[in-house]
Parts: structure tokens; sequence; C-alpha cells
């Protein structure tokens, strides 16, 4: 095995096997024990560049509307700052608001509430469930896709962080603000300025949709 290079983003094709898999199609797989966060995490990684803690620690008062602009608040702590990302549309089209609904109905307070925190962090659990470990298989696996590439370039959850980098520095110079594009990264020390969330929300807006038929009443009803 070559020694790892690093993290990589997902190709295309890699995010469309991904986004495709089971978690995503019709059917549950034998001995799978589907949780709501299977559905959502990944998803909510890609469209907003966020950590699996940071995602993990949302509560539903930290989805808000400002400015007119629906958003995470993500806050964390060390090296990322706490910033607000403007909710991209694939996310309701997924079904977001028929899940908010549901756990202010079960009354639950942590966005995604079924995924257990091991020693104060909910990454361990993802990284777990998306990589594998040892002999247990990860969701990658199950799509056949390897985590460590040719190259010796791995790919983990951590990678829906670079595809939207990589899409959002696009957008953002192409709208000349480079402020933007740290912004929405939540790197501290590059913030000169705080972007409007009209213009955050038109950075984010671009960020491509790889499945229009992912929706969460879909994930609901898949039948073994």
């Amino acid at each position: 095995m070559k020694s790892h290079l690093g993290r990589r983003a997902f190709s295309a094709m890699e995010l469309h096997t991904l986004f495709n898999g089971y978690i995503y199609a019709d059917e549950r797989q034998k001995r799978e024990q589907p949780k709501h966060w299977h559905f959502w995490l990944p998803l909510i990684a890609y469209y907003t560049g966020a950590y699996s803690d940071e995602i993990g620690s949302l509560n539903l008062s930290d989805i808000i509307k400002k400015d007119g602009v629906h958003c995470f608040s993500f806050t964390t702590h060390g090296k990322i700052r706490h910033r607000l990302i403007p909710i991209h549309t694939a996310l309701w089209q997924a079904g977001l608001e028929d899940y908010i609904k549901h756990v202010t109905d079960e009354q639950h307070a942590r966005l995604l509430y079924d995924l257990p925190s091991k020693s104060g962090r909910y990454s361990e659990k993802v990284r777990i469930w998306f990589s594998g470990e040892g002999e247990r298989l990860g969701y990658l696996q199950k799509c056949d896709l390897p985590s460590i590439d040719q190259q010796g370039q791995k790919t983990a959850i951590s990678s829906l962080r670079l595809n939207f980098e990589q899409q959002i520095r696009i957008a953002a110079l192409q709208r000349a603000n480079k402020s933007a594009f740290y912004y929405l990264l939540g790197l501290k020390d590059e913030v000169l300025t705080t972007p409007s969330l009209a213009t955050l929300k038109q950075v984010v807006a671009p960020i491509r949709v790889i499945n229009n038929n992912v929706h969460w009443q879909r994930f609901l009803a898949r039948h073994h």
C-alpha cells in the first residue's frame, strides 16, 4: 500500500455513485440498520462544506432565517470560525422541511438526533460508517469505491468538504469575492469583511446537484 498523499475530492463519477448508492435508492441492504443521519449527513456535508462534528452538533435552533435567507449556523471550536451557510435548494428538495417537522414532532433538539457521540464527538461514528474499519465495510466500500486510490490518495467523508471548496472557489472568483470563499470555509485568518447573506447564497447556489431523485421520504420507503 502506498503512503497517503492526503485527502482528495471525489470525482464526478464517484459523487454520482455515492448519491445513487443504496441510501439514496429504493432497496435496503440485508442487515442494514438505517438511521436518518445516514441519509442527511453526506448531503449536508456536500452542500455546506461543514465537518461531521459541526453537522452532528446542529440544533434545530441553528436553522435560522436572516435577511430572507435560510441558513445553518455552524459553531465549532479550534481553527474553524462560526459562520452562516445558506441552505442549498437541493436540501429543501430532498425533504429537509419534512424532516425538520419530524424532529420537532419527536421533540428532539438536535437535527441529527440519532447520530450518537463518542467522547463528545460525532466524527468517529461517521468515519466508521462511511469508510469502514477493519473487517467492517463502510458505505464507500458498499458502493464499490476504494478509500485509497492508485496514487495513494485517500477519500473520506471530509472529501465532500473539498468538493464544496472546489465549487465555491469558482463561484466566488467569478464574483470577484474572495472573502466569501474564505468565510464559507470558516477560515479565520483570511476574512477581511463578512459578505452579505445574499452574496453567500449566490456563491453556494451553483453547487452541482448530483441526483435530483434524492428524497428523505424515499429513504424511509425503501424495501428489502
